[in-house]
């Protein structure tokens, strides 16, 4: 692949970050050093360390969520060591090191991206790219000896995100609804089967017929271009809110939730939920100005 010809980038802040990055990849070799390491890092292995790195991607979204942007390079941070870490971790077997897991990736990026990096027009549509990525990972999965439309897709994922990645992949092979419409037909179904489930007493069909309309939910957020893990971290949040108020509002009065009844509590919801819209719609009206 001919590369184009790129600006050179400001030295200063790259030869800073080289220096940071081989400080950071410095301390975790001191840290799992067997003789003066600490016994914690020392004993832990990648299946160990596996929850930490999930947990640490959660946090980095949580906080981009919260829009905590002064917490942001700490959690961020925090989830570079998860990286760190397993680059230790298989370099003292004798697998990669950092440096392996930098080029694996500085190289995906390139040869995923000719119309950037190679000769290819950078004038086509994004659906196009879509297309010529699609290809391009196709390849990839040959290569990895990876047959079905569906192989690769890593089963650690959050369950709704799994499942958009998943309608997707089959959506992209013609396996799809035509459109929202189609899959709100299919929600009231599989809300039919779900009651149904839930009157003959077995769990196990119940769970299913509830994971069957779990994974149509998510095919109506795929159709209708919503993040489902994003829509529900923003109901989650609303919730909080909303009850928060509630405690907030009884704490006026000393008291507390288990202090109260679901009347009460029903109605300072709905306080608080009024509230909400009164404070939207006056921010809707000062920008209308």
């Amino acid at each position: 692949m001919t590369a184009r010809t790129r600006p050179e980038a400001n030295p200063d802040p790259i030869r800073r970050a080289e220096t940071e990055i081989a400080r950071l990849i410095g301390i975790m070799a001191a840290l799992r050093d067997p003789k003066t390491g600490c016994p914690w890092d020392i004993e832990q292995d990648f299946a160990s360390i596996s929850p930490y790195t999930i947990e640490e991607a959660h946090e980095v979204a949580d906080t981009i969520a919260r829009e905590a942007w002064d917490e942001f390079p700490s959690e961020l941070g925090d989830l570079l060591l998860q990286v760190v870490f397993h680059a230790q971790m298989a370099d003292e077997k004798g697998m990669f090191d950092f440096a392996d897991v930098s080029a694996k990736i500085s190289d995906k990026l390139i040869d995923r991206h000719p119309h950037v990096f190679g000769d290819e027009s950078r004038d086509k549509s994004a659906a196009q790219q879509v297309k010529d990525w699609e290809a391009i990972k196709a390849k990839e999965r040959a290569a990895k000896a990876e047959k079905g439309v569906l192989d690769g897709v890593a089963l650690g994922l959050p369950a709704l995100t799994r499942a958009i990645k998943l309608q997707n992949r089959a959506a992209r092979v013609g396996f799809d609804w035509p459109g929202a419409t189609e899959v709100l037909d299919k929600i009231t179904e599989e809300t039919a089967e779900l009651v149904e489930a839930r009157d003959t007493a077995d769990p196990a069909h119940l769970r299913e017929e509830f994971g069957d309309l779990l994974f149509v939910m998510a095919n109506l957020a795929r159709h209708l271009d919503i993040d489902p893990e994003e829509a529900l971290r923003g109901a989650n949040a609303k919730f909080t809110r909303r009850f928060q108020s509630i405690e907030a509002a009884l704490a006026r009065e000393g008291r507390r939730p288990e202090d109260s009844d679901l009347a009460e509590m029903d109605r300072l919801w709905d306080d608080a939920k009024a509230a909400e819209k009164n404070n939207r719609d006056q921010g809707e009206n000062l920008t209308g100005l």
